[in-house]
């Protein structure tokens, strides 16, 4: 049903200027956060945020935003990134550390981690559905495909990137930040596709998530704005449409410095970071 709102209401768009809104705010935390990063709702249907100043995870209550805990506290330096793995194990991008650290699940996020990945300023990592992790390592700017404690396979070329984020048929996107452009890779990381046309306006693409039909939702953190993209689209993918303008601000429709994206069905919530908040945005449907 979201496919076809979003095929009737954005048939035409291939430049930045014509893109308008694909969902409506709906509702914003109180700004109780430290520069929040990405974020993603976890198997027991709370919301998780990595909030980086914090060192720590952010636990929220998805359909009221009110804030519920604190996890880990003072034990997770710069922390950016956090993934749920169909076993429910965690992975936890750890930057301040160098590492992503791995728990077995959710009662152990309040405990110093006991094991880890190496990864030099690792800023994303990904429970792939397949079992294995896939991190990004921005200090020496590669992509690691772990299995177990064993990597399995390395792309390289990607300084500072951050977001790694799997779709619908298990290929890869890496948010290649420095570079200004979306890398896709297979499950074993051979380059598929790269999209970096200047009609998205790239300034700085943080954190991403992938629709259930392969659309993708971008945190272009440097331009304040969430972008919205069909990477099967015309020359070199679709922009479908924008939120934000461009400035930075607070309030509907505006974000400061946003980083964190996740989507859940017609709703998308996003970390507005230097607001130190979580907002929503939804589609309606009629």
């Amino acid at each position: 049903m979201l496919f076809f709102f979003f095929a009737a209401c954005f048939p035409a768009f291939g430049v930045a200027q014509n893109a308008q809104p694909f969902a409506s705010f709906d509702l914003a935390s109180e700004a109780v956060l430290a520069d929040p990063h990405d974020l993603e709702i976890g198997p027991d249907g709370r919301l998780y945020v990595a909030d980086k100043f914090g060192s720590r995870i952010a636990v929220f209550d998805p359909e009221t935003l009110e804030l519920i805990e604190m996890l880990g506290e003072g034990f997770l330096p710069g922390v950016h990134d956090i993934s749920f793995g169909p076993d429910g194990r965690i992975a936890v991008a750890v930057t301040g550390m160098s590492a992503v650290a791995l728990y077995d699940g959710i009662e152990a996020l309040d405990a110093p981690p006991e094991t880890g990945l190496r990864a030099p300023w690792t800023e994303g990592a990904l429970m792939h559905s397949n079992g294995d992790i896939y991190v990004t390592a921005g200090g020496t700017g590669e992509v690691y495909r772990f299995g177990d404690d064993t990597v399995k396979a390395v792309a390289s070329g990607h300084p500072g990137a951050h977001d790694v984020a799997e779709a619908p048929d298990g290929s890869v996107w890496v948010a290649d930040n420095n570079n200004r452009r979306l890398v896709r890779y297979s499950e074993d990381l051979e380059r598929l596709q790269v999209i970096d046309h200047t009609k998205f306006g790239f300034r700085g693409p943080r954190y991403l998530d992938v629709t259930e039909f392969g659309y993708l939702v971008v945190a272009d953190q440097d331009a304040h704005r969430i972008l919205l993209i069909d990477p099967e689209g015309e020359d070199g993918g679709t922009l479908l449409g924008v939120l934000g303008d461009g400035v930075p601000g607070m309030g509907p429709g505006k974000f400061d410095d946003p980083e964190g994206v996740e989507i859940d069905g017609a709703r998308f919530y996003f970390a507005d970071s230097d607001n130190n908040r979580i907002v929503r945005y939804s589609v309606v449907l009629n």
